[in-house]
């Protein structure tokens, strides 16, 4: 049976409040620009503090409503008319993963359904951004020990490793019935040290996808009142 969740804050939360940290293929960065949203008006956005996205918004009014069914959209790409043949493709095998690592999560606790119905959340992921990681540049800063150096400085003054790949998405999570927008975040995601990137260069940007489709059901299930819920 389908857990019943409460909404204390809870839809708002499942895409506001995306951890920090998590699996060594991706951790979240430390900077964004949003002037460049897909989904919300940047202007209502704010700036996340502690475990929370990079910039989020939450809708007052949502507290204490309840939802048991979930509607999925297919993930939408901010810069499919500026890529090439090649890149578009890589982008769009990103989308469909992160559709089924949304429904793979959220099915755990929401019945999927594929049209509004009372009692629906509906969320909605754009995915604006992404970067491969560089193979050479990976390894050499891996495995040869001026490279890690290098690696090691540019980490700490950037946040971000030479040779890793990257990943920014928007979210939106909306009451499927009215429309009615309840939460709204944008988040940025860079690669780790972790094997997979040297042997695949969208590694970490699908690393990406999973960290946030684990931490929104995550979020989804503790704020609801689950008891095994799992951490990301």
């Amino acid at each position: 049976m389908k857990r019943q969740h409460a909404i204390v804050g809870l839809a708002l939360l499942a895409v506001g409040a995306l951890l920090l940290g998590g699996c060594a293929a991706s951790y979240q960065a430390r900077s964004m620009d949003v002037k460049d949203t897909m989904l919300v008006n940047p202007a209502i956005l704010t700036r996340g503090t502690g475990d929370q996205a990079l910039y989020r918004y939450q809708n007052p009014d949502a507290k204490g409503r309840r939802y048991t069914k979930m509607m999925v959209d297919p993930v939408l790409l901010k810069k499919s008319s500026e890529l090439d043949a090649e890149t578009l493709e890589n982008y769009q095998k990103l989308a469909n993963n992160a559709a089924v690592y949304l429904v793979a999560e959220l099915r755990k606790d929401f019945q999927i359904v594929n049209s509004p119905e009372p009692g629906t959340l509906r969320i909605t992921l754009a995915i604006i951004d992404a970067e491969p990681s560089s193979k050479v540049s990976n390894v050499l800063s891996s495995v040869i020990p001026i490279g890690i150096g290098i690696s090691a400085i540019k980490g700490a003054s950037t946040g971000k490793q030479s040779g890793v790949g990257e990943i920014t998405a928007e979210f939106k999570l909306t009451d499927a019935m009215t429309g009615e927008l309840l939460g709204a975040a944008v988040d940025r995601r860079v690669g780790g040290k972790d094997v997979g990137g040297m042997f695949d260069n969208w590694y970490n940007a699908d690393a990406g996808l999973k960290y946030w489709a684990k931490r929104v059901r995550f979020v989804l299930c503790t704020e609801g009142g689950g008891a095994n819920c799992v951490k990301p």
